[in-house]
């Protein structure tokens, strides 16, 4: 039975066998048409990237069927895109929809020294010789071609994208040096179902907020619309009823025969060039041979649909528009669909018989790159005195003894004075971050002293902010957005999980997103809040592949974590979660009201806290252990101090500090050393927080001492007094320690 991609080829066949020469030929160098850009030569190439795509496509499902390719989601009928590649620059940033085949056919065509046939087969077969993945999925990317690799293009990318265009004017304004050119612009291409996704429209909505507010804004988004999500109909012209009368953009509907596209796509390019400001393509396409090659249109179209889609093939359009003008002949455009299909499937099987990742350590080595060395020179490197001076004072944080100055949140502060003043690629922002300084506090006077270029306030989207930092530290910033509370990182937890912390990993370590984000969260606040104030869930961040998170409970070790974490996002890429308790931010006392337990001295420049470095208190007591973190270690030294005065008992508490990567050499080296191992979790009990995996890892370990946890209960937390009957307590901790103290 004929398939549906053999008609399509049918079909293309069948027009160039009937096309006739009409017109006289054009030179090379002449255009299509009067008053038109592209020449007949340019017109060819546009055609032979297209053919090129498709053939593509017709491989990716052959090797599918033969056993040895693993993606065929088609280009086929979307590739029109080329023109877009071709007329964009290659140091213009492009984040790209799933169906660019055309699109990186054309703009590899720019780079000259790039293979996209090749690139793109090994790419299909999961090839560990994929320049870009290396085997680790089917993705659009290319380091010289300024093209970071997307895997979820549910619009997901586009508040990246917006970031990128918003950072490359602010870095410009700050005199940092920039990886592309000052009037660069970044694309991102999407399609018309995903368009709806409050991802992109969160993106979109963050592009017109900052041009409104005068910021320069160079981002092209192309909205490829083939009429069609999955089996799910677009409703006739809801793209341009949706978008073509937004205030602060510029929609452009660029539709028609070759030549004219060509024309409405230049002229959308060189107006988001020259404005500055966000330029909205939307593409009319179609869809060719479903969404995917398991999906089986007739099951929800009927076939009369399928094969007027099918008429509407743009490479039949654009062949017949190239004899028309007399830009090619038929002989010529044969030649060129015979020539590029045979050295496509020839460089199949080349690709198809390269080698694949076979190994846990290949497929995650650059998961989570990590140089020890390299990252504590970098945390503990010291500041010049008189720099410092001019900034703090002469009375420098280190040496100050009013007790308010020596809290947590005033550590936090200096520290990230310190760093703002030891990197100028450092830039503060958030949700009222900068004039009023934070919620807590904790940015305050940063705005004063670095100026409203380095420290400033967003739009209230969590979306928008992780996004603008992505789109920061890909361009070599180093971002530390504040998301306000640890509840409203779930408001835009994928902009984490399946962009920011992904990109390493398929990019193979090409690209990189360093940033630190800064997180107000836990529980034990007094008097204020309910669950999204007092959130106690770090589960979501602990499943996130390759995210490092790090969790202060003093005020010194806040900003020895803080130098520590900026140094891995600078040296290595990396995404870390910096989660500041915020019961802690202002607290003074441990045992008893007045006795400043609490308060720590400030620790100048020159030391850092890395992975694995724990916090032990009461180092030579051995009767129990207890390993906890955040709130936890307060709660902790206060059961520690009543056990030893009431029962005699040694209690070594460990603050883990780090709650990915655990510290777990270091807990096994203690729990062996104390024989009773207790974990107080203050997370909750099911997946919530860090005990699982810290009993999992001793017993697998071979521990067999008396072993036991204590966590929150399994409940969002409730306002007022009735918090403490879900939260972690004292009397939770002590209870649980006397009876293991027992066993």
């Amino acid at each position: 039975m004929e398939s549906r991609v053999d008609v399509v080829q049918r079909n293309l066949d069948a027009c160039l066998e009937d096309l006739r020469v009409g017109v006289a030929a054009l030179a090379d160098d002449e255009p299509l048409a009067a008053g038109s850009r592209l020449t007949a030569a340019a017109a060819r190439d546009l055609f032979t990237d297209q053919v090129r795509s498709r053939a593509l496509d017709v491989a990716a499902r052959e090797l599918k069927a033969s056993g040895r390719s693993f993606y065929t989601i088609s280009s086929a009928g979307h590739e029109q895109n080329a023109v877009v590649g071709a007329l964009l620059r290659t140091t213009d940033p492009c984040f790209l929809h799933y169906r660019a085949g055309g699109f990186m056919m054309a703009r590899s065509r720019l780079a000259g020294d790039v293979d996209p046939v090749m690139d793109t087969l090994l790419s299909l077969v999961a090839s560990a010789d994929d320049p870009i993945a290396q085997g680790r999925h089917k993705v659009w990317g290319s380091r010289p071609l300024w093209v970071p690799p997307q895997t979820s293009t549910i619009a997901s990318h586009l508040p990246k994208a917006v970031g990128t265009a918003f950072c490359l004017a602010r870095m410009r304004r700050l005199g940092v040096p920039r990886p592309i050119p000052d009037d660069s612009i970044v694309c991102a291409t999407f399609g018309d179902a995903s368009v709806n996704h409050a991802t992109a429209l969160s993106g979109i909505n963050a592009a017109r907020y900052a041009h409104r507010r005068g910021n320069p804004m160079p981002i092209l988004f192309v909205c490829e619309d083939n009429g069609i999500g999955i089996s799910v109909d677009t409703p006739r012209s809801w793209i341009a009823d949706s978008f073509s009368t937004m205030s602060n953009l510029r929609y452009i509907h660029a539709d028609g025969e070759l030549d004219e596209l060509y024309e409405t796509v230049a002229a959308a390019i060189e107006r988001c060039r020259t404005a500055r400001a966000p330029v909205f393509l939307h593409l009319p396409t179609v869809r060719l041979w479903g969404h995917a090659g398991s999906d089986v249109e007739t099951t929800y179209r009927t076939l009369a649909d399928v094969c007027a889609d099918e008429s509407r093939d743009p490479l039949v359009r654009n062949a017949r528009r190239l004899v028309a003008t007399g830009a090619a002949t038929p002989d010529g455009l044969r030649a060129i669909v015979a020539q590029t299909r045979d050295a496509v499937q020839a460089t199949a099987e080349r690709a198809a018989a390269t080698p694949k990742l076979t190994t846990r350590v290949q497929v995650m080595a650059p998961l989570a790159p990590y140089r020890e060395a390299r990252a504590r020179v970098e945390a503990c490197a010291r500041l010049d005195d008189a720099q410092r001076a001019e900034h703090f004072g002469p009375d420098l944080p280190e040496r100050a003894s009013a007790p308010p100055r020596r809290t947590m949140a005033a550590h936090i502060n200096a520290a990230l004075r310190d760093e703002m003043l030891r990197r100028p690629e450092v830039v503060v922002f958030g949700e009222d971050v900068g004039r009023k300084g934070g919620v807590y506090h904790v940015t305050a006077g940063l705005q004063r002293a670095f100026g409203s270029g380095r420290v400033f306030d967003t739009l209230l989207d969590e979306t928008t902010i992780l996004g603008l930092a992505q789109g920061a530290g890909l361009l070599g910033l180093l971002p530390v957005p504040e998301i306000q509370y640890l509840a409203y990182v779930h408001n835009a937890l994928d902009q984490l999980r399946g962009e920011a912390c992904s990109l390493s990993f398929f990019s193979s370590g090409q690209f990189a997103n360093p940033m630190v984000v800064r997180v107000a969260g836990l529980a034990y606040q007094k008097g204020f809040g309910g669950h999204f104030h007092n959130d106690n869930a770090v589960g979501a961040l602990r499943d996130i592949p390759g995210l490092a998170l790090a969790v202060p409970a003093r005020g010194d070790d806040a900003a020895r974590l803080l130098r520590g974490a900026l140094a891995m996002a600078r040296t290595d890429g990396r995404v870390v979660v910096f989660l500041e308790p915020i019961a802690l931010y202002h607290e003074k006392d441990l045992h008893s009201p007045g006795d400043g337990g609490w308060l720590s001295d400030y620790p100048p420049p020159g030391s850092a806290l890395l992975p694995g470095e724990v916090g032990t208190y009461n180092p030579d007591a051995r009767d129990l252990l207890i390993a906890t973190y955040g709130n936890g270690v307060r709660m902790a030294l206060r059961v520690a101090r009543r056990l030893l005065d009431e029962h005699d008992l040694g209690v070594r508490v460990l603050d883990l500090r780090w709650l990915n990567p655990l510290p777990f050499e270091a807990i096994r080296e203690h729990a062996a050393e104390c024989g009773r191992v207790l974990v107080a979790d203050e997370a909750r009990a099911t997946g919530g927080g860090v005990a699982d995996a810290i009993v999992a890892d001793l017993v697998e370990q071979g521990f067999r001492g008396p072993l036991a946890t204590v966590r929150s209960a399994d409940s969002y937390v409730p306002l007022g007094p009735a918090a403490g009957t879900v939260l972690l307590s004292e009397g939770d901790i002590h209870n649980a320690a006397m009876a293991l103290a027992k066993a």
